[in-house]
């Protein structure tokens, strides 16, 4: 693709009613970036393939990672992780230590973790497909919730690939991408992390990682760019970047800084809206 079609495809994406100026190369000349998060006005994300977590300045904060896919903060500032071929999520403290938060459920190991996110009060949700390359110890490929005293429950055990996850504003609706199911899907979150009232929100072109802005409407990350999408299923506006995303997350001091890993780049953009983010607490100087 000629440079000159890319920058007018940028320039395109950048003109809609959700975000403001240019998209902006923020790093590039990776293998394959995911799992953006700002963490009080530092960016971290990971290269699946080269094992590592990076910040936007390029250095490397963790190496190996399990080969990380999606991060998180949780309320501690720990950097959350699912970790594709290691099989777990786990959680990096300031000081580098690196612990495992679950491996396993019912004593089978997942597959291969892939997103996750944090509610307010602790609870840990993730996405469960097989990605990895993994030898399979369970055929369901599931959405998981992980409580503050350490309890692993399965909330969904008829994915295809499960994959971006996220939560309303009020964290009442539990919002799941599946990638191969080509769909959106929602469910209502209970304070004790059960799920109930599955509906379809919509249909989507390969959907990836999934964010949610203040007046709710859902960020994700599709085949042709990132598509905004509003709590009932209508397509906004559709977000074309250089390159295909794979995951986005809102950062910035003022939250409307969209950040979007893509294949060998990562790119930011400025929205009109502000974005819900995790804790900001900065967890590596």
């Amino acid at each position: 693709m000629g440079a000159w079609l890319i920058l007018g495809m940028t320039a395109l994406a950048a003109a809609g009613g959700f975000t403001e100026g240019e998209i902006e190369t923020v790093a590039e000349g990776f293998k394959f970036t995911e799992g953006p998060v700002d963490t009080g006005g530092v960016l971290y994300f990971t290269d699946i393939p080269a094992d590592r977590i990076y910040n936007e300045k390029k250095d490397v904060v963790r190496e190996p990672t399990g080969q990380a896919n999606g991060l998180t903060l949780d309320g501690d500032g720990r950097l959350i992780a699912a970790e594709h071929k290691g099989r777990r999520v786990s959680a990096m403290s300031s000081d580098g230590t690196v612990v495992t938060l679950t491996d396993n459920f019912e004593g089978k190991k997942y597959h291969s973790p892939n997103d996750v996110i944090v509610r307010s009060d602790g609870w840990i949700f993730f996405t469960d497909p097989n990605y990895g390359g993994n030898e399979a110890e369970m055929e369901i490929f599931g959405v998981y919730a992980l409580s503050p005293e350490g309890v692993v429950t399965r909330l969904v055990d008829d994915g295809v690939k499960p994959n971006g996850l996220a939560l309303s504003p009020d964290e009442k609706i539990l919002y799941v991408a599946d990638t191969d199911r080509s769909d959106l899907r929602a469910f209502d979150l209970a304070a004790e992390g059960t799920v109930s009232n599955e509906r379809k929100v919509c249909d989507l072109p390969r959907p990836d990682g999934i964010k949610v802005d203040v007046d709710g409407k859902i960020w994700t990350t599709c085949k042709d760019g990132v598509r905004v999408i509003s709590p009932a299923g209508e397509l906004l506006e559709t977000i074309v970047f250089p390159q295909q995303p794979s995951n986005c997350t809102f950062g910035g001091e003022d939250g409307k800084t969209l950040f979007v890993t893509a294949r060998t780049g990562v790119y930011k953009v400025r929205t009109t809206v502000e974005g819900i983010r995790p804790d900001t607490i900065k967890v590596i100087e």
